[in-house]
């Protein structure tokens, strides 16, 4: 196991260094002068040349992109002085709020996608298959943008017995049922797509594995429907549903930024839409730097936790 993480690793980091090059480029073409913004349109060039040379922006690109490198590995990621306060701070409070609400909502996804799907196996009926494939088509079809305002609507003006926005006042640790109470609405949100997919897909497995002749020889020794799909046929399609699960996680943070605008939730997400509108570029550069690096570790230990559970991996891996 040890060899075959070590045989990942260095793609990982070729491709982090890869991503690091191309975002600290390509918003070097992003229109529109930093120092500018921060200066204001009534500023005199002197100030503006002050400010660009605060920022370091009057120095090579190179020299820029080591100084940038060199403050990522040392956690001094700078300052904004846009959006205002440390950008270590600033990531450390969005990343807080988000990663709460992502594995909220994938414990979700996770939970309602086993139990539908183990019970579209076991209890194998039309109108319960037509049910879910219904369910899992409008979850897939409809936009996370549009589910979340439906659901403010409905759950919080319509009928309000949760609140429509925001995080709790108390944080999540202190109250935990209260915390629930905020939580809910946008984890079903961002979680509903991921539930259809799982679900779809995990179902999928299962039915394929009952088709194998392991099943068969199972039936024939008088083991029950029950126990073939919980003990034998929902192990064998595990490894394969976290390949999909890792994709899905990626989906997840991806899709905060839309449900965190919806929701009002002081996440990454919206971190990120600041720095955009305002052109903060040290704050979108480690925010993007960032997202390349959880999508790189979700899917490296995708990647590692398959190979445990699938040891044909590993030896492919050691050859």
């Amino acid at each position: 196991m040890i060899a075959y993480l070590l045989r990942r690793v260095p793609s990982a980091v070729a491709v982090l260094f890869g991503a690091s090059v191309l975002i600290f480029l390509l918003l070097r073409l992003v229109p529109g002068d930093p120092a500018q913004t921060l200066a204001g349109p009534d500023a005199t060039p002197d100030t503006i040349a002050s400010i660009r040379h605060q920022l370091g922006l009057d120095r090579s690109i190179p020299a820029q992109y080591l100084s940038w490198l060199h403050g990522v590995f040392t956690g001094d990621l700078g300052r904004s002085y846009i959006i205002g306060g440390q950008i270590s701070d600033l990531v450390g409070r969005g990343l807080t709020n988000t990663l709460v609400l992502t594995a909220f909502s994938l414990f979700l996804a996770i939970t309602v996608s086993l139990v539908v799907s183990v019970s579209a196996v076991l209890f194998d009926r039309r109108w319960l298959n037509a049910v879910v494939a219904a369910i899992n088509t409008v979850a897939v079809a409809v936009p996370v943008f549009v589910t979340g305002v439906l659901l403010v609507l409905v759950f919080g003006i319509a009928i309000p017995i949760l609140p429509a926005g925001g995080i709790p006042p108390d944080g999540f640790i202190a109250k935990p049922d209260i915390a629930v109470q905020y939580l809910l609405l946008p984890s079903i949100c961002l979680s509903l797509p991921v539930i259809a997919a799982l679900t779809r897909f995990l179902t999928e497995s299962l039915r394929t594995e009952l088709r194998k002749p392991y099943v068969l020889t199972a039936r024939a020794l008088g083991i029950s429907h029950r126990r073939i799909v919980t003990r034998g046929a929902l192990r064998n399609a595990l490894p394969t549903l976290l390949t999909v699960l890792g994709i899905q996680t990626g989906q997840l943070l991806g899709g905060a930024v839309l449900v965190e605008a919806a929701f009002a939730w002081p996440g990454i997400g919206q971190l990120i839409e600041q720095g955009i509108n305002r052109r903060d570029y040290p704050v979108v550069q480690a925010l993007l730097l960032f997202s390349v690096g959880v999508f790189v570790i979700i899917q490296l230990t995708t990647d590692v936790v398959h190979a445990y559970l699938d040891p044909r991996i590993r030896i492919g891996g050691r050859a």
